[in-house]
């Protein structure tokens, strides 16, 4: 028991003074049980939008790589590679924070840059190439947004395991050992007023048998 017992003098004032820290460690853990409570309910919301996005991006990529696959079939690797090498970069990838209980949580978008020239020629390119390109363009959008997730489900995960840690730290150690300690002190008080108690009652005795 005595390894369970703070370091503190068994006296009255810090009885009460340990008895105000504990109420407060109390009212901490409720709060971090709530914060963590919250944090699990945001993390399985985004396992949810990772699921379904995740879907999505891979129906977009096999989309996107049928159509290219077929365009090729059409008008040749060669010809595909050199409109490829003339397509300019149309990309912006705009990441913003924002908080969610304390936790940073990223978000990345991709925005994508109106054509200033067709990158190739429609006459002689097959229409498949179009659609090839759209589905690219969707797909690397919903990758972006997938990346942002993702890493929100990381810092989520590193969040809630640092307030668990907290929580079972104070469940499991800093409260049962304020409580073993307030009974400690409280049952050294209790002692020493007994002890107290009989001391005068003998005193007592004694100066009423010299009288």
């Amino acid at each position: 028991m005595s390894e369970q017992l703070m370091n503190i003098r068994p006296t009255r004032m810090e009885l009460l003074a340990l008895r105000k820290r504990m109420e407060i460690a109390e009212r901490g853990r409720e709060l971090l049980r709530e914060k963590l409570d919250a944090l699990m309910m945001e993390f399985f919301e985004f396992i949810r939008e990772i699921s379904a996005l995740r879907a999505k991006a891979q129906e977009s990529l096999a989309a996107a790589y049928n159509a290219f696959s077929e365009a090729q079939m059409l008008m040749g690797y060669n010809t595909l590679e050199g409109f490829a090498h003339g397509v300019e970069d149309r990309f912006d990838v705009v990441a913003k924070t924002r908080s969610v209980i304390g936790v940073s949580i990223p978000s990345i978008q991709v925005e994508v840059r109106p054509l200033v020239t067709y990158p190739y020629s429609i006459i002689d390119t097959s229409a498949r190439l179009d659609e090839a390109t759209m589905a690219m363009v969707e797909a690397i959008r919903m990758l972006a947004e997938l990346a942002g997730i993702e890493t929100a489900v990381k810092k989520l995960a590193v969040a809630i395991a640092s307030v668990k840690r907290r929580v079972n730290s104070l469940e499991y150690v800093i409260i049962p050992r304020m409580d073993s300690t307030i009974r400690f002190i409280r049952m050294y008080l209790e002692e020493r007023e007994r002890e107290d108690f009989f001391r005068l009652k003998r005193i007592k005795g004694r100066l009423e048998s010299g009288a």
